[in-house]
């Protein structure tokens, strides 16, 4: 075990940043609160490895939340971005860099017919949902528990991520009538489907599902759930809505609806898309993105999106994902998989790990939970010992219990042994 970490500039940082920010953060989950430790504040980042801001190093499986797919730093990117950054930051008029990332992603995903970025997630899911109300007449949006889909008001009702993380069931600021145009239903039943549609089937302008979520820890859909979505939906002239900001080009170059084989009415899309820099987009059938001004009625807009920065980062790691690149990364996240499924048995702990893809995490639970009710009932404070104990064997999970692990392609079979080592022997340590 490497010697206790000494925090001497993060010291000073995290007292000059809790004078500036709420919490001294720019988003919740980055407190650390849920793992009982002081905020860490990472310097830098290459490959699969970050460096906190005292020079420690560590295995990286935060992975920007997602975007890092081909590694911190990738020498494409970086070249990409300052290529783009000679020509000018934000212009005021459309780029040629932005018809080019479009066309990528079009290409990889048929089902966006059309398009239009954002400057985040959560504008694009905001923007996907009033075009969906105004396609249909509808108001009733449905979600699943447990899914995040960014701070929109009415989608952080009981939403995942951060939120969870906190124990928040909502968020103060939320008008009762805001909440109210939301069903939250639980992931993967189809009777609780069923039913509501029964219900307020004419009411319902949309289904909104993370297709894996990913944001209550990884909870995969059952079988032909999606499709139950589908054809419900369909039935009852409701539109569905994949929100693919995590698995879009992380479950493959297709996202979740190519793996699944699943064509949404709507897609919401980020972070790999602008391989590291602030992005969104929403997009589907060319009919509906039609309503969109200024062809349409259905107002939105962004004075940063499709900024020429992001559009080039985007870009240049699209072109970097390969089929085979992401076979191996499966390979290996499996094996990781199966390592820390054998040591908490060793261990004899009660863990579950769940994986769909590259994505996965490990639950201080007895078994896979099937929705976000009961991947709650994963014991946190065992989750905060794990992860104290893998930082200090050089290894950075993320700092929730309720977020999905991110290894991507620079993480080689050497950190992928590092982390499964670490692991074992942070277990065993725990069982002592």
């Amino acid at each position: 075990m490497r010697q206790a970490l000494i925090a001497t500039q993060q010291a000073a940082l995290r007292d000059r940043a809790q004078k500036l920010f709420p919490g001294g953060v720019n988003s919740p989950v980055r407190a650390f609160l849920a793992v009982g430790r002081a905020p860490l504040l990472l310097g830098r980042g290459e490959g699969a490895y970050v460096w906190d801001a005292d020079g420690n190093r560590y295995v990286d499986l935060i992975g920007g939340w997602g975007p890092a797919i081909l590694g911190h730093a990738h020498p494409a990117v970086v070249e990409a971005v300052r290529r783009a950054a000679f020509d000018g930051f934000a212009l005021g008029a459309t780029h040629p860099r932005e018809v080019d990332l479009a066309e990528r992603i079009r290409a990889a995903m048929p089902s966006l017919e059309r398009l239009r970025f954002t400057s985040s997630g959560t504008e694009a899911v905001m923007a996907a949902i009033r075009l969906a109300r105004a396609a249909t007449g509808r108001d009733l949006v449905v979600k699943f528990g447990g899914a995040y889909h960014g701070h929109v008001d009415s989608m952080l009702v009981e939403a995942g991520s951060g939120v969870a993380t906190l124990g928040i069931p909502g968020s103060a600021g939320v008008p009762a009538a805001i909440a109210g145009t939301t069903l939250v239903l639980p992931f993967n039943d189809v009777a609780a489907v069923d039913e509501a549609f029964a219900r307020h089937g004419q009411e319902i302008a949309a289904v909104i599902t993370e297709p894996v979520i990913a944001n209550a820890g990884v909870i995969a859909p059952q079988q032909h759930f999606l499709e139950h979505l589908r054809k419900a939906t369909r039935d009852h002239g409701a539109l569905l809505i994949l929100d693919e900001v995590i698995t879009g080009f992380r479950l493959g170059p297709g996202g979740a609806q190519a793996r699944f084989g699943i064509q949404p009415d709507l897609t919401t899309l980020g972070k790999i898309i602008g391989g590291g820099l602030p992005v969104g987009a929403y997009g589907g059938r060319a009919e509906l993105m039609a309503l969109v001004a200024p062809e349409g009625p259905v107002y939105q807009a962004g004075t940063l999106s499709g900024h020429p920065l992001a559009m080039a980062a985007g870009a240049a790691t699209l072109a970097r994902l390969a089929p085979g690149n992401y076979a191996t990364l499966e390979t290996r996240v499996e094996r990781l998989a199966a390592a820390l499924s054998a040591a908490g048995k060793a261990a004899g702990r009660d863990v579950a790990v769940a994986r769909c893809g590259p994505l996965l995490t490990l639950f201080f639970l007895a078994e896979l939970p099937p929705n976000g009710a009961a991947a709650l009932r994963a014991d946190r404070d065992l989750y905060a010992r794990f992860f104290t104990a893998m930082l200090e064997r050089g290894v950075l999970l993320p700092p929730s219990q309720f977020e999905a692990w991110f290894p991507g392609f620079a993480h080689g079979d050497a950190e992928i042994d590092a982390i499964a080592t670490a692991a074992r022997e942070s277990l065993a340590e725990m069982a002592r």
